[in-house]
């Protein structure tokens, strides 16, 4: 598992970063892209004056896919230092095909545009998150034992050492919960359990006791067509319904029954040769996953450092490599993987 921040740095950038987040409800008429260096700087004229936003990778992303202008092409501005000429496209599309959106910004020396989102959005932010679980985490056996916010993402991972149990002899694994929320839009809410593996501290992640895509009732615009963006009394009182169910999911996710059946699973997969090469195996968690050649190449590297050929040693393998990877993002990605090569059957590893 991939090291984290401390719980208490967390905290203190958590709210750190919802002093700096202001939402606008925005009719795309009412955006000015202006170049500023390789990039471009967006101004939104709204009811309560001028913000100036530079948006993110990400939220040019958003920009780019809403209007059908492939990423590449956006990259390829940017990397020539082409300003002017992707203001130039932004500017034609705003106008020419108009909607009302949501934009997710953050203040600061320089304004920043973290999303560019449809009026549909609901906003579940991390701050309320962790507001509601970490309470819940707060008890006699349960540890966060990695947690993070990323570009895009925020995410806490926690176990259990009250709900144990041994896949093989001295292999003892822990009940957990793996917790992942994006604000701008990259995925939806997901609360999921997890294995956590004592010898080498490896989490596997399996499936998704909770997934909230976040999206809810439109969004009315002020008339002049800009407007900052607070959420009414109803879509408060809907989300602290919310937030009471997140919290009965987290601790559901860690309850002895459900770790019972994974680790069921687990064991048989341990009793699983795996009728293969270690080349030939590896070949097909990379093909199934998308796996690049370097985790390819780590697969197989952990596979024969544990000459474990069955189908339990694999998962390890995978799950393993996620302490290497050179992002949080792709690190959880790759505990999810493990989750989902457990639940591949023997027969498709076999050669063929």
């Amino acid at each position: 598992m991939i090291e984290g921040t401390p719980l208490s740095q967390l905290a203190q950038q958590l709210i750190a970063e919802r002093q700096k987040q202001r939402d606008f409800v925005a009719d795309t008429r009412r955006l000015t892209p202006h170049p500023v260096g390789a990039g471009v700087s967006i101004e939104l004229q709204h009811t309560d004056g001028t913000t100036a936003v530079a948006p993110t990778r990400f939220a040019l992303g958003q920009i780019a896919s809403h209007y059908k202008i492939p990423m590449a092409y956006v990259d390829r501005m940017t990397q020539a230092g082409a300003g002017p000429l992707l203001a130039q496209n932004l500017a034609y599309w705003f106008a020419e095909q108009p909607s009302t959106r949501l934009l997710r910004t953050r203040t600061g020396e320089t304004g920043e545009l973290r999303a560019f989102l449809s009026r549909r959005y609901r906003p579940l932010d991390n701050y309320e998150l962790a507001e509601a679980v970490i309470p819940q985490l707060e008890r006699p056996g349960v540890h966060v034992v990695s947690a993070r916010i990323t570009d895009t993402h925020f995410y806490l991972q926690a176990t259990s050492d009250r709900v144990t149990a041994e896949v093989r002899r001295g292999d003892i694994v822990q009940a957990g919960v793996v917790i992942a929320n994006s604000e701008v839009g990259a995925s939806s809410l997901r609360i999921s359990p997890m294995v956590y593996r004592l010898i080498c501290t490896n989490g596997l992640i399996s499936g998704s006791e909770l997934r909230q895509h976040h999206v809810g009732r439109g969004i009315d615009p002020a008339d002049d067509g800009a407007s900052e963006f607070y959420r009414d009394e109803t879509c408060r009182a809907v989300d602290r319904a919310f937030w009471l169910k997140v919290v009965d999911t987290v601790d559901a996710a860690m309850n002895e029954a459900l770790f019972g059946q994974l680790v069921d699973k687990l064991r048989v997969a341990a009793g699983e040769p795996l009728d293969a090469k270690p080349s030939e195996i590896v070949e097909v968690v990379a093909r199934r996953f998308g796996l690049t050649e370097v985790e390819q190449d780590g697969v197989l590297h952990q596979l024969a450092l544990g000459a474990d050929w069955t189908r339990y040693g694999v998962v390890n393998a995978v799950t393993r490599i996620a302490e290497d990877s050179a992002t949080y993002d792709r690190a959880v990605e790759l505990e999810r993987i493990g989750g989902e090569v457990l639940d591949l059957p023997a027969s498709a590893f076999s050669h063929n």
